[in-house]
């Protein structure tokens, strides 16, 4: 149990200090410290009062600064992470949070001082004194409140006035989405700039599959009998360098493929085998599908293939579309078609059908509407 002492400071002022404990980082002792204003019995009072809230955890029990609570935060979230989420979490500390707020005891971090930050970057955050990005200023947002949530199971902090903030709503980008036939145009003309992006496009465009899980994919995830994909892991690209990781949701899924793409496939491969012929060489299944050697040493770096994607869309006119609008084509598609949700989150590994029915909701309506009018045809027919 938490004790306290009281040392008057004036005729009617009285400092009240409480006994709260060892921080086990740093193995300073805690103290939680107030004022109390009036007769010696009245600050006895609340004296009692603040043991009570000290001992029940209701109050801050840290005289720590949201500095060194973000940096043992992150020291202890990392490992969990990513490493892009690593890298960006990193940069949004050093960039934003810490020079703001890192040396501000906890105990004076008050909501108003967030919601009158949050409404500076929007105006004037940015690098270059422009405004900054509804989008930015919320994953800003998002990971400070991730920070005082953990200081909160720490006991640092009795609540966290992250959670009453009103940051910028999320903006969701509008899908421009490339018709059958403009990707189509794009994987006949590929091969002019790299054999083997052809087959990325149209695998890609068939699947779904993220950009980082393509270019992680070794021949050995490729069941030519079976006639499946296994995707198993993906690449990150950090501060240039290629990083292997597990998936986006760190599990791994198995999805069919058709015949064209199989024989798409198989005609790649013999082109890489026989080079493996001439080189006098076993070919190799652990070798990456896609890479700039042969022999499939070392994979394609994601930037590169978003860096190629948009030469080829610019050079077929296709203004604002993007590399990941071919994984928003296969799941639009299979959704318009009547392709169940559980099936497409399945394939475009999502962790949840929630994450598809919030990203393609507009979709999911029109396969909504078609199974109603399907349904209703079959019985008045």
């Amino acid at each position: 149990m938490s004790s306290g002492s009281i040392r008057q400071r004036g005729a009617q002022s009285w400092e009240l200090r409480v006994s709260a404990g060892v921080d086990e980082a740093t193995g300073r002792r805690l103290y939680k410290t107030g004022t109390a204003r009036g007769t010696r019995r009245d600050a006895e009072r609340a004296l009692a009062k603040l043991v009570t809230e000290v001992n029940e955890g209701t109050t801050s029990t840290s005289g720590g600064t949201v500095g060194e609570l973000c940096e043992r935060w992150f020291a202890s979230a990392s490992p969990g992470l990513s490493p892009k989420v690593v890298s960006e979490y990193r940069r949004l500390l050093d960039q934003f949070i810490l020079p703001k707020f890192g040396p501000l005891a906890l105990r004076r971090l008050r909501t108003a001082d967030l919601d009158a930050w949050y409404a500076r970057l929007r105006k004037s955050g940015s690098q270059t004194g422009g405004p900054l990005a509804p989008n930015s200023v919320h994953r800003i947002h998002a990971v400070l409140r991730r920070a005082l949530n953990q200081g909160v199971r720490w006991g640092w902090l009795a609540v966290n006035p992250a959670v009453a903030a009103t940051p910028p709503r999320v903006l969701r980008k509008s899908m421009t989405l490339p018709s059958p036939n403009d990707i189509g145009a794009m994987i006949a003309s590929a091969g002019k700039v790299n054999p083997a992006l052809p087959v990325f496009l149209r695998l890609a465009a068939v699947t779904g599959a993220r950009r980082g899980e393509m270019c992680a994919l070794r021949w050995r995830n490729i069941d030519f009998e079976a006639a499946s994909l296994h995707i198993a892991g993906a690449l990150v690209e950090v501060r240039g360098k290629v990083i292997e990781k597990d998936t986006k949701t760190h599990a791994e899924r198995r999805m069919s493929l058709d015949e064209r793409t199989l024989a798409v496939l198989a005609e790649y491969r013999d082109m890489l085998q026989s080079l493996h012929d001439v080189a006098q060489v076993r070919f190799n299944a652990d070798s990456f599908v896609f890479s700039h050697d042969p022999l499939g040493a070392e994979p394609w770096r994601p930037n590169y293939i978003t860096l190629a994607f948009s030469r080829l869309a610019k050079e077929h006119g296709l203004k604002g579309v993007r590399l990941h609008d071919l994984r928003h084509f296969a799941a639009t598609t299979m959704l318009v078609n009547g392709v169940d949700v559980r099936t497409a989150a399945g394939r475009l590994g999502h962790a949840s059908t929630s994450t598809t029915l919030d990203v393609y909701s507009h979709f999911v309506k029109a396969s909504d509407q078609r199974a109603a009018q399907t349904v209703a045809g079959a019985l008045d027919g």
